[in-house]
Formats: C-alpha cells, sequence, structure tokens
C-alpha cells in the first residue's frame, strides 16, 4: 500500500480542510488581520509604603479602660477619621488624673479625654502650674455619670458609712470623683481600689458592698453585669456643695433593665468631660498633626452622630467653654471661621427686617424663593441707579 494518501477519501478531505484552515489563519497573522490574543495586563505594582508620610499624619489619644466609655470615644475617632493624611491610634488609659500626667510627659500621646474636674487635683502634686502651660482643650465632651452599684439591702448612700467600696484604681476619674463626692456628702466607707473588672466578682462574692464606677451611660460592662437581682444603681442626692461641682442626672430601666426598676428611676449625678490636647508649640510638626485632627474632627462631626456611633456623641457642643481651661489655637480658630461663615450678608439682613417688620410668615422654601426675587430686585435697582449716574 502506497504511503500518500487519497485526497478524495475521508481522511484525505479532513486534511486537505485542515491545511486549508492553517494557510488562512497563517496569512491573516503575516497581513496583521488577525490579532495574536491578548495577553492579560499586568496590575501596577502596588505603590512603595512610606514610613515617613504614615507617622506624619498619626496621633495618640489616651481613653480608658476596655469597658468604659472613653475607649469607644476614642475608637469611633479612629473609624471616622482615619485616612491617607490622618491617623487617629486610641490608646487604652488608666483614668483621667493618669491620662492629664500621660498628656504632659508621656511621649506618643498627643489627645486624651478626661473630666472637667480632674486637673484641680494635680494641685497635690505640684503640677498645677505645668498642667495650666502645657495642657489646653478641644471641646467639651460629654456628662459623665456616676454609677454606683450596691446590694439592694441598702437604699440609701448614707448607709455606706463603713462599709466597703470599691472605687477604682489610683489615678482614675472614678477613684478622684468618688473621693470628692463622699467628702462632700459627709460620708466615710472603707475604700477598695481594686480594677473594675474585678469589683464585679467582689460585689458577688460580698468582700464589697458597693462599686462606684464614673462613666458615660450606658456602659457595656454594668449593662451586662449578671445581677440575678441582688444589686441596684444607688440614688445619689443633689445638694449642698455637690450642686457647686457636679450636674444632676438619671437612670431609666432602659439605660440599665437589670439595675434600675421600671418605676423607679434612680437619681445620680455627672460630671463633665472634655478632649484635652498638648500645647505644641505653634507651626512645630507635632502642632500641625493636631490642627490636623481638629480641621477633620470638626468639619465632619456630623458623621459621629449617624447610628451605630455612640450615643454620648449628641450632648457634645463643640462651641462649649470649659470654665479655667484654654482652647488649643486651631480649634478656636476654625470655631471664629464658622461662626465668621454663619453670620448673615447685610443683604440677608435687610430682608430678614423686612419679612419681620411686615409680619410675614412663610416657609423656608417660601423664605428661599422670596429672597432670591428680593436679590434680583436689588440688583436691578442698583444697575437703574449706575445707568442714571451715567446719563448725569
Amino acid at each position: 500500500m502506497s504511503g500518500r494518501v487519497n485526497t478524495w477519501s475521508p481522511v484525505g478531505r479532513f486534511f486537505r480542510h485542515f491545511s486549508l484552515q492553517a494557510a488562512v489563519v497563517a496569512a491573516a497573522l503575516a497581513s496583521g488581520t488577525l490579532a495574536a490574543p491578548a495577553q492579560p495586563t499586568p496590575a501596577p505594582p502596588a505603590p512603595a509604603f512610606n514610613p515617613a508620610r504614615a507617622n506624619a499624619g498619626t496621633l495618640g489619644v489616651i481613653s480608658g479602660g476596655a469597658d468604659g466609655t472613653y475607649i469607644r470615644i476614642a475608637a469611633d475617632l479612629a473609624n471616622v477619621l482615619d485616612g491617607e493624611d490622618l491617623r487617629v491610634l486610641p490608646m487604652i488609659g488608666r483614668g483621667s488624673l493618669q491620662n492629664l500626667r500621660d498628656i504632659m510627659f508621656l511621649r506618643g500621646v498627643d489627645i486624651g479625654i478626661v473630666q472637667m474636674d480632674a486637673r484641680e487635683q494635680l494641685k497635690a502634686e505640684n503640677l498645677q502650674n505645668d498642667a495650666v502651660r502645657r495642657l489646653r482643650f478641644i471641646t467639651r465632651l460629654y456628662n459623665e455619670e456616676v454609677h454606683i452599684i450596691a446590694d439592694r439591702e441598702i437604699t440609701d448612700i448614707r448607709q455606706l458609712d463603713g462599709k466597703k467600696v470599691n472605687i477604682d484604681k489610683a489615678g482614675s476619674g472614678t477613684n478622684l470623683t468618688s473621693r470628692l463626692i463622699f467628702d462632700k456628702l459627709g460620708i466615710k466607707p472603707e475604700m477598695t481600689t481594686f480594677d473594675q473588672a474585678s469589683s464585679y466578682a467582689k460585689l458577688k462574692s460580698g468582700d464589697i458592698q458597693a462599686a462606684v464606677y464614673v462613666a458615660g451611660r450606658p456602659v457595656r460592662a454594668i449593662a451586662e453585669f449578671q445581677t440575678e437581682g441582688r444589686f441596684h444603681l444607688l440614688s445619689i442626692p443633689f445638694e449642698g456643695e455637690i450642686a457647686e461641682s457636679y450636674f444632676p442626672a438619671r437612670f431609666a430601666n432602659a439605660d440599665y433593665p437589670q439595675l434600675v426598676d421600671k418605676d423607679k428611676p434612680a437619681e445620680t449625678l455627672a460630671v463633665g468631660s472634655l478632649l484635652a490636647v498638648f500645647n505644641w508649640p505653634e507651626n512645630s510638626d507635632r502642632y500641625n498633626r493636631v490642627k490636623r485632627f481638629v480641621d477633620a474632627f470638626f468639619s465632619r462631626f456630623d458623621e459621629f452622630l449617624q447610628p451605630g456611633r455612640h450615643p454620648k456623641w449628641k450632648e457634645v457642643n463643640l462651641a462649649a467653654d470649659v470654665p479655667g481651661w484654654e482652647r488649643v489655637r486651631p480649634a478656636q480658630a476654625w470655631l471664629d471661621r464658622a461662626a465668621t461663615a454663619s453670620k448673615p450678608s447685610p443683604q440677608g439682613q435687610s430682608f430678614e427686617s423686612f419679612l419681620k417688620g411686615r409680619g410675614i410668615d412663610v416657609s423656608a422654601e417660601q423664605r428661599e424663593v422670596l429672597f432670591r426675587e428680593f436679590l434680583a430686585w436689588q440688583s436691578d435697582r442698583q444697575r437703574s441707579a449706575r445707568r442714571v449716574t451715567r446719563q448725569d
């Protein structure tokens, strides 16, 4: 049998057809009419990490314990404000008094959350002059409520006289405020200084009869405290010298269902808190970082009021003053610019005076339409006056 293929056989026709297709494809490739299969475009190389840029916008914010409100507020600051040019590093702190010391002396700490009454306690450490020179504030924050968890057999705060009451560790805001309140009320408990997490176990075991915690409600650890019906939140009277330093507040059943009866809210006290900052020299690197933080925080403040953020943000008034404290320069400058921008223009003042003088009461939408018509009418009058002047 010959080795040649019969071109008229089925096999021969297959090879002839295949060869024809191959020739057509080869010719098309040679002429450029048939493009070669596209190769996947390589991904652009990732930008190199720039340590200098990463550090340039970083600020340390000292807050509070893992179960408290401070750390959640600091976490909100990081979640909202973190970006390419600004990074907020929340730090767990040991309370207001220690936070003040950390802001003044600890490297890497620029900002801290503290109680308004904490700076006064620096007098005992001869740090008052340092505090006045080194500390400023960015904004007043929210009020922090005084929580006193006690056995239900204790129905009056004065019954704590002589009993073991935990007031948190030395240097904490709770420790500071507890001592001040008991002193003002003339109550002398036997004070212990366990950390907050330990105090709950001590309550259940009967080693202590009450535990104090100063923090913005609702405090997750207190809300989740399994009381088994044995404990409640004790009321604190708003009287005498107390009224000079603190504010009246109230816990409802909705705040702490296991600790407050539905028909009997617990009256308590509150102390203001603020965002303190080191007084860096103007135009220094750290000063410029604080300025970047202030501009971002103030201009995006509405984002802190959105669902998912701590409800205490709704109490914040960025422009509120704090007695005895000086506001840091970038914050005051931002507020001054905002106040100037919010002032009505001379035309707006004239328009409002016109409406008020004639007793015209319209909706906001109608007011906007009328104001635009007022501006057009005023512009026409000015053009007419200029034409008359030129003709004369």
